[in-house]
């Protein structure tokens, strides 16, 4: 028969082979890891962005660690806290650039809602998320936020050397921005890969950028997701603009205006990032037809 002091002996090997495997025996995980006293409960991988994510277990329960990198991910992770979980994750701990939230992970996608015939219903649920999003809280957002004119800053130079759509776009830009209303913190990235299913919680948000700005710029993401192909399908944008334009309280010719300027946005990034820019170019130019019959 085992011994009880042998079983102790063996769980503490598989937790440290566990951990081991994990965190690639000393990546940047260990220290929360350890100090939270988390247990790994997968692989680990590493975002787009570079940031390290490592499924775990707190007290039992899924939890997800996140390891920021870059600027733009810490901020985001300060956003998730302030969010405090109404219409987010819940944030289980912070210790910059370390964030630990609980782990969505609920059966139901709204890209495969949105693709699979259910877009107006998907629609729906983001508008509802993002109103959590948007509620008052009690304390002061992160100081971090970025201004709506500071994300824009990539438009300018592309209107200034290509012109075309892209100085169009910079032209209803600038009074845009100069004139925002019902301004908000803004997730920044809010698109129906990052509302998760929450069950009973509802959907809920991850991974923000951290913006401030009008509230109608959340929203102009929806028009470029979940795929190119649906969001450019005939009679989409118009329907799709109707239903957010109700159900979140917003102007639609305002709304036009941020899909229409963002979607050119998307395009600089892409030709600045070396990727393709016709998609985003594709959704412009529905955007700014569409405007013109407003």
């Amino acid at each position: 028969m085992t011994s009880p002091k042998n079983n102790l002996n063996c769980a503490s090997t598989i937790t440290r082979l566990l951990l081991c495997e994990a965190t690639a025996c000393g990546d940047r995980t260990t220290r929360w890891i350890e100090g939270w006293s988390l247990v790994p409960d997968g692989e680990g991988f590493t975002t787009k962005y570079g940031s390290r994510l490592q499924p775990v277990l707190k007290n039992g329960r899924p939890a997800m660690l996140k390891i920021a990198n870059g600027e733009e991910e810490r901020r985001g992770a300060a956003l998730m806290h302030w969010y405090a979980g109404e219409g987010a994750a819940r944030v289980l701990a912070h210790d910059d650039p370390a964030l630990l939230m609980e782990r969505v992970d609920g059966p139901r996608s709204l890209a495969t809602m949105a693709l699979g015939g259910d877009d107006d219903a998907a629609t729906l649920a983001l508008c509802e998320a993002a109103a959590g999003l948007h509620a008052p809280r009690a304390t002061s957002p992160p100081a971090s936020l970025i201004p709506l004119e500071v994300w824009y800053h990539a438009l300018w130079p592309r209107a200034a050397s290509e012109g075309g759509i892209f100085a169009r776009a910079a032209d209803v830009a600038r009074p845009l921005l100069a004139t925002q209303q019902d301004v908000v913190v803004l997730h920044g990235d809010f698109h129906h890969d990052n509302v998760l299913d929450g069950g009973v919680r509802g959907w809920l948000a991850i991974d923000p950028k951290g913006l401030i700005g009008e509230r109608a710029f959340e929203f102009a993401n929806l028009f470029r997701n979940p795929s190119a192909e649906l969001a450019l399908s005939p009679g989409r944008m118009r329907r799709q603009l109707e239903i957010v334009a109700k159900a979140a309280r917003l102007d639609p010719v305002r709304l036009l205006q941020w899909i229409f300027t963002y979607a050119a946005l998307g395009a600089a990034w892409s030709i600045q990032s070396g990727h393709d820019p016709k998609p985003g170019l594709a959704i412009a130019e529905l955007a700014e037809a569409e405007l013109a019959k407003w």
